[in-house]
């Protein structure tokens, strides 16, 4: 199965992240990077990984970065991954072990969120849809993030994947600032009823 994926990760400076993660995928024969013209070491980090394809776009959503990496992929099946998530042998040896001739077209994978490397003992956040076939899906815009639209079966892996975030404080504080105003948006402009239940609490 490990031959049929290509791992798809999108970029904007993360030399404190990139290197684990890569790390942790030397076992696929290409990995697609979408890059949002990094500032920092980003881009030198990746060029020591040769099955590495890097792509520059200009940031304007996750949902049409994610959406333009897709059409980069090559193989049936695509790994979504954020820069911070470090695969763990566990679910390598899961996803290599899975039958191909499977019904099932998605996965779901469960997270364990880390602080300076080790996992917190638990989390709230829900499983993401992080592998699938590539033809049988597509992202959406959804506040300051974005959903996959899936078709077909899906599935959960047992194992886990490891969030790993080490960028500073002050660039986490940044982020949130900017996605506070990206999800205020969303939630005055949404019609109540097409609101999620989460979101109406909100």
């Amino acid at each position: 199965m490990l031959e049929q994926i290509t791992p798809l990760i999108l970029t904007y400076n993360e030399e404190n992240n990139i290197n684990r993660t890569l790390e942790k995928l030397k076992w696929a024969s290409k990995i697609i990077v979408i890059d949002s013209y990094s500032t920092d070491t980003t881009l030198e980090i990746l060029s020591q990984y040769p099955q590495v394809e890097v792509f520059s776009r200009k940031f304007d959503t996750h949902a049409t970065q994610w959406n333009y990496g897709l059409e980069k992929v090559a193989t049936k099946w695509v790994l979504s991954l954020d820069a911070d998530y470090i695969v763990t042998d566990a679910v390598i040896t899961e996803i290599k072990n899975l039958p191909l001739n499977s019904s099932i077209d998605g996965y779901f994978v469960r997270f364990k969120y880390c602080v300076f490397g080790k996992p917190l003992r638990g989390t709230i956040l829900p499983p993401r849809q992080m592998l699938f076939r590539k033809n049988k899906a597509i992202y959406i815009d959804d506040g300051h993030t974005q959903l996959l639209e899936h078709q077909g079966k899906s599935s959960q892996l047992s194992a886990y994947i490891h969030h790993d975030d080490r960028k500073p404080l002050s660039r986490w504080l940044w982020a949130q600032d900017r996605y506070m105003v990206i999800e205020s948006k969303k939630l005055l402009e949404t019609p109540e009823h097409e609101l999620s239940i989460g979101d109406r609490i909100r």
